[in-house]
């Protein structure tokens, strides 16, 4: 396995990803977020299913969102549909000193995660809908949707919990947007071709 891993460091740095992103992915084990029976796939450059209908995303795509994502040290951040934790563990391993919540419907992965991370005590988990935000946890530096809004746009009303200046990443059926918060403004940008599972708004 780990000769697998290093290929897929390699791979990374490849496609120019930071090296802050890069060792968060070499100290971060992506075979513990992973079903027994499927970690000998954990280094491949793939999505993998993890609970009912739910999965934990291919590398490059995480890699890819935490790029956009810009986080930095010592910020509060917010992940909507955390599912295995496999990202929280990633941002945590980014912001250091900061704050990283999670929100996750399914109350099987919620706890699970919780378990799997309790001992990275600036990782919080809470097992409810993503759709409302946290917002007596607001405001936010960064916000990242984890799973794609199937059947609206981007989700404004977060945007409330999101500091001035701040960044919003979110899957939007196919697309990743970027939006960006400055100076009481939005600018938002757009990424084409990717695929993930959509947003639950219920067990």
């Amino acid at each position: 396995m780990e000769k697998e891993k290093q290929n897929l460091l390699e791979s990374l740095r490849n496609s120019e990803f930071s090296e802050q992103i890069i060792s968060a992915f070499e100290k971060v084990p992506r075979e513990n977020f992973v079903p027994d029976h499927l970690k000998s796939y954990a280094y491949e450059d793939i999505a993998l299913p993890i609970e009912s209908g739910s999965t934990i995303s291919q590398p490059h795509t995480v890699a890819f969102m935490l790029k956009l994502l810009d986080p930095k040290q010592n910020q509060k951040i917010l992940e909507i549909g955390s599912g295995s934790g496999y990202a929280l563990s990633l941002l945590s391993e980014v912001i250091k000193s900061g704050s990283v919540y999670g929100l996750e419907i399914n109350s099987r992965l919620a706890v699970k995660s919780k378990s799997l991370l309790s001992k990275d005590s600036n990782i919080c988990i809470f097992n409810k809908s993503g759709f409302s935000g946290l917002p007596d946890f607001a405001p936010f530096d960064r916000i990242l949707f984890s799973a794609s809004c199937q059947d609206m746009r981007i989700p404004y009303n977060l945007l409330e919990q999101l500091k001035d200046p701040g960044i919003l990443v979110v899957p939007v059926k196919s697309s990743i947007f970027k939006v960006t918060k400055e100076n009481g403004k939005t600018t938002e940008e757009e990424f084409p071709g990717f695929a993930f599972v959509p947003l639950r708004k219920e067990e």
